[in-house]
């Protein structure tokens, strides 16, 4: 019987091979241009648990020639590092070090400020990871010198990819031919919530519960809380919280925030929030956007079960605020014409350098004259209307007195 973790086992040893995070390592990804470029900076990754942090952190340092060292904050001493920094002085360290460090909010204001002096002159590269917003948790001097890039979680499409590689494998190192369905590994994917490592924790149960097939229902045996917990239900309980938001059931809001929050998805209950802020409530109260996601800042930073406090917060005030949806309503029919092909020329007087015939608005009283902005075949289009409630019918009642309509 082997000791080593699975997910250890699999995991990904090229950039072709990691999973997710495609804004990071796909065919565009930043970090693989960057590295096609022959780069390697500073960099600090943040995002939740079993995203990729590490596995990125080894592959990236397959492809230096550098010395790679690898540090746990939550069990690593200042001595521990400045052994390693020491060795940039020596012929092993000649080529630079790599220096992973995970879980760098661990570390405190003086084991972060160590490694200030060896950042500088280059003898150590830095990689950081932190589950943690780093903004609050990473010495600013570290986060000025460095890179930031958001792991975020893995979808239940690709990282049901790393369970078909989980099943190869333990087929041959049992001699099985057990099998799992698409739909079975994509539930097993969903329940792990974006954690690639908890997914593959929860299909090796799966596996040795199982006979022949495996099925949902053996993972669910592993899985208490989260037990049919997949992609439909999920998407169900967001879209049921946006439409009582949207029909401004406070008491409806606060049910399904509290039935997300029980499965533990503060990631994709503040997205929706964050949506429904500007989606469904819009320039009826336009602080909304910066409310709603101040409350979900707080909660990533507080984590559960404080932060049921601040998306609570954001939940009520969204269901008892007035309602909007003009401004997305505008931007929509504008991208209809867009594809329709209209509009590809702007007018003259706003085309750069020359600007002929453009009257500056800040010239003329109110800081108003009118003048064309659609292109010609456009130019009496209407996109925006007004809705119906306070704010913007001040604003409707200002624009008609300045404009003398």
């Amino acid at each position: 019987m082997r000791n080593a973790q699975l997910a250890d086992i699999l995991r990904p040893q090229t950039i072709d091979d990691i999973v997710g995070q495609s804004h990071l390592f796909g065919e565009r990804g930043v970090i693989r241009r960057m590295l096609a470029g022959g780069r390697i900076t500073n960099m600090i990754f943040f995002g939740p648990p079993g995203t990729g942090k590490t596995t990125a952190a080894g592959v990236i340092a397959k492809q230096s020639d550098m010395e790679f060292y690898r540090v746990n904050a939550t069990n690593a001493s200042l001595s521990d590092v400045k052994d390693i920094l020491q060795s940039s002085g020596n012929l092993f360290g000649s080529k630079g070090i790599l220096l992973y460090i995970d879980e760098i909010q661990y570390f405190n204001r003086k084991q972060q400020q160590a490694l200030l002096e060896y950042i500088e002159d280059g003898r150590v590269t830095l990689i950081a990871s932190t589950t943690e917003n780093p903004h609050f948790y990473i010495y600013n001097a570290i986060i000025s010198r460095s890179s930031l890039f958001e792991f975020k979680p893995v979808e239940p499409q690709d990282c049901a990819k790393m369970i078909y590689r989980a099943l190869e494998h333990l087929n041959a190192e049992n001699g099985t031919q057990k099998n799992v369905s698409e739909k079975t590994a994509r539930y097993i994917a969903g329940a792990a919530r974006g954690d690639v490592r908890r997914s593959i924790g929860l299909f090796e149960n799966a596996y040795f519960a199982a006979e022949d097939e495996i099925l949902p229902e053996h993972a669910d045996q592993f899985n208490y809380g989260v037990a049919n917990y997949n992609d439909d239900v999920h998407y169900d309980m967001l879209g049921c919280l946006q439409k009582s938001i949207r029909g401004s059931d406070p008491d409806a809001a606060a049910f399904y925030v509290a039935k997300m929050i029980e499965q533990g998805d503060i990631i994709s209950l503040c997205r929706r929030l964050q949506v429904i802020a500007t989606e469904d409530v819009g320039l009826a109260y336009p602080m909304a956007p910066a409310i709603v996601k101040a409350c979900c800042d707080s909660a990533r930073e507080l984590g559960l079960p404080e932060a049921r406090i601040p998306l609570g917060h954001a939940a009520i005030l969204l269901a008892t605020a007035p309602k909007s949806n003009t401004q997305h309503l505008a931007v929509d029919a504008a991208l209809e014409d867009i594809k329709a092909g209209k509009g590809k020329t702007v007018p003259q007087h706003l085309q750069s350098p020359l600007f002929k015939g453009y009257k500056y608005p800040h010239d003329y009283p109110n800081r108003y004259v009118e003048q064309q902005y659609l292109p010609d075949d456009l130019k009496n289009r209407k996109y925006y209307v007004y809705g119906n409630n306070k704010n913007e019918k001040a604003a409707e009642e200002y624009w008609k007195k300045i404009k003398g309509k």
